[in-house]
């Protein structure tokens, strides 16, 4: 097993790697034999992908990787561009070359990757990209992952193995990607209770009872992280959330079907599906998936999953069987907008 990397959760608060065991024996199947195609990880905002892509990090490098960590929404350079010690001169090498390196990491991480193929003797390479989807724009989506593809497919030089991950909570990007076969997708949820069980043991400090921090966050750490900067007063968390979602110009968008639908949704997210034959039941459906409050869960197989799905049902936690709510505490927000609007 790798050993645990160690985070910021919070402003002061430096805590180690927990949960995600189906996972990370997921990124040990994908070292020992490379992927053929690009893993692209959908998520729900703050569920614990970029976390999960750091440990992911030390795990590939124990398997012998060179490895490449890209996040280009990251505001330091230090944090957007983390690199093996052994890719060190070639980084170099490339950052130097160009005019404005940290203008776009997403490209820089795909030239640094194509340049060590060449460099190097036969590596193994790791190219984990997270969030860039939000970075570069929907625009680019299709082209950027076919780039991605030709690295592996079409090397400038021989390699032993290469492993291509890409973490997003940019849900609608599937719809684009879904039209080619260019990459393979999996789905990541919120942790599940027993880690975020563990994960709230670990803060310090005086907190409520852990059943408060369940319902409220569906196992974000996120948004746990959140409820503890905002000593776990439930209030301001969601004013915290209505302003940096911008609901109030989400539901100001709405007409009065959406409304209802709406209504309906934050008591069974199913209803989405009952109502996409009409143009206005998908205008929210898809609205609720850009603004990341809903995610489509359609398929429970593990296989598409990477670490444990979410359960069939759990309206506590608004789980529905096609669709989730990414937090509980989303709908909160948005029965106190709707409960506001005349």
């Amino acid at each position: 097993m790798a050993r645990r990397v160690r985070l910021e959760f919070a402003p002061g608060v430096i805590l180690e790697f927990v949960n995600r065991d189906r996972g990370l024996d997921f990124v040990s199947r994908l070292a020992e034999k490379g992927t053929r195609l690009p893993f692209v990880v959908y998520g729900p905002e703050g569920c614990g992908k970029t976390a999960f892509l750091k440990q992911a990090m030390l795990l590939l490098e124990e398997h012998g990787y060179s490895v490449v960590y890209a996040s280009p929404l990251q505001r330091e350079a230090r944090e957007a561009l983390v690199y093996s010690s052994s890719l060190r001169d070639i980084i170099r090498e490339v950052l130097h070359a160009l005019p404005e390196p940290y203008s776009s990491i997403a490209d820089v991480a795909l030239r640094i990757a194509s340049y060590a193929i060449r460099r190097l003797s036969k590596p193994r390479l790791a190219l984990l990209l997270d969030d860039v989807f939000q970075a570069i724009g929907l625009e680019r989506i299709e082209a950027y992952v076919k780039s991605l593809l030709n690295l592996i497919e079409h090397p400038p030089s021989d390699y032993d193995r290469i492993v291509v991950i890409v973490a997003s909570s940019e849900g609608l990007s599937r719809e684009r990607l879904a039209r080619h076969a260019w990459t393979s997708t999996r789905m990541m949820w919120n942790m599940s209770r027993d880690g975020f069980q563990e994960l709230y043991g670990r803060l310090p400090g005086p907190k409520p009872g852990f059943e408060q921090a369940w319902r409220a966050t569906g196992g974000n750490p996120r948004l746990l992280a959140k409820f503890y900067q905002v000593g776990w007063d439930m209030g301001v968390l969601i004013d915290e959330i209505v302003e940096e979602k911008e609901l109030v110009r989400l539901v100001g968008m709405l007409g009065g079907d959406e409304i209802r639908l709406l209504r309906d949704a934050l008591v069974d997210p199913d209803v989405l599906l009952e109502h996409l034959s009409l143009e206005w039941g998908r205008r929210l459906e898809r609205l609720l998936i850009e603004y990341n409050l809903v995610a489509r869960v359609y398929r429970r197989s593990e296989h598409l999953w990477v670490d444990e799905p979410p359960p069939r049902r759990d309206e506590e936690l608004g789980i529905g069987e096609f669709y989730a709510w990414q937090a509980p505490i989303y709908r909160d927000a948005l029965k106190t907008l709707i409960g506001m609007r005349r």
